[in-house]
């Protein structure tokens, strides 16, 4: 009976989605063989594991754009995650597309993201090319769902997570929705975080942009979500038209000027990554001090590395509490 709902499913999604869609019976499968679950299909299992994970509990601590804001309405990067796979599974449905590789892929994108946001991410790539080594957070991601806290998903999920980002596009549309739909979300959280803030008003918005997308929040976002829809309707690619995508990509330019470089969002920047520059060099110079899983790489580089993987794993909150723990005088106890 049980094994009946899953082969149910892998049917109903043979006979509904788009030939374009990714089927769950034709997975290109796991690292690791497994049995395969007897109600829920490949993509439902990956989706569930990502959620159950102690990386996923961790972005709910970790920086968006606004590090440790004080307010209780900014976005974290646990709920970026949430709204880029929100939107992602909206255009999904919409093109009869797999929900649920489309909703995997968008849950475990930004696994591998560090405190701090982009901050640290920029100073653990400064800090490993001393090594020869390189940190970008997609790769991270991988590196999570692969080594870190193997959870022996699925090619198709695996492939969107190291493809969200980057000049390489994922091989399935549903890793390419979700390609989009990140830059949809964190373009429009963001200036809505930013208004929040004081930082931006709807008026300083740039006209050219808004005469396009909208003069709202929710409008912009439904522009943009129905634009992907039209654009990719019966079509093997997924994309926005040019009139949309372009605007798009000017008003991302807008926040890298106003908000993201330079801005009052940023002005404890410098702070976070001199603590995570000293967090690092301080696990180097002490590596028994690592998780034992981490601990005891043979060469410099595999040290570094392993280092590298306890800070970027860490959450604002964690972080600075370490940090407080080694580097600030304790009060005298009677």
């Amino acid at each position: 009976m049980s094994m009946q709902i899953r082969l149910r499913t892998e049917k109903l999604e043979e006979e509904q989605l788009s030939p374009f869609a990714t089927l769950s019976s034709k997975s290109k499968g796991r690292e690791f063989f497994e049995e395969p679950c007897l109600v829920r299909t490949a993509f439902q299992r990956d989706r569930d594991r990502i959620i159950h994970s102690k990386s996923f509990r961790r972005l709910k601590q970790k920086t968006q754009v606004f590090i440790a804001p004080s307010g209780d309405h900014y976005r974290t990067r646990l709920t970026h995650t949430l709204e880029v796979a929100q939107i992602a599974r909206t255009i999904a449905k919409a093109l009869r597309l797999n929900e649920d590789l489309t909703e995997a892929i968008a849950l475990g994108h930004d696994l591998g993201h560090t405190p701090f946001g982009h901050a640290g991410e920029e100073v653990l790539n400064e800090i490993l090319s001393k090594y020869n080594l390189t940190f970008k957070h997609n790769e991270q991601s991988l590196r999570v769902v692969e080594i870190l806290e193997p959870m022996n998903l699925t090619w198709e999920v695996r492939d969107g997570i190291l493809n969200h980002t980057g000049k390489l596009d994922p091989e399935s549309l549903e890793g390419r929705i979700v390609k989009i739909a990140d830059r949809i979300a964190y373009i429009n959280h963001d200036i809505d975080d930013a208004m929040r803030g004081g930082i931006l008003r709807e008026e300083d918005l740039p006209a050219e942009c808004t005469n396009v997308l909208g003069d709202r929040h929710k409008v912009r976002i439904n522009t943009m979500v129905m634009d992907m829809i039209s654009s990719s309707w019966d079509s093997p690619d997924i994309r926005m038209s040019q009139e949309v995508w372009e605007a798009m990509n000017q008003m991302r330019k807008f926040l890298f000027a106003n908000v993201y470089i330079g801005s009052e969002a940023k002005t404890e920047e410098l702070k976070a990554k001199n603590a995570l520059q000293r967090l690092f060099n301080y696990f180097m110079e002490n590596p028994q001090l690592l998780p034992h899983e981490l601990v005891a790489r043979e060469s410099e580089g595999e040290l570094a590395r392993a280092v590298c993987d306890y800070v970027a794993g860490m959450t604002d909150r964690y972080a600075l509490q370490v940090y407080s723990e080694n580097f600030l005088p304790k009060p005298w106890l009677d």
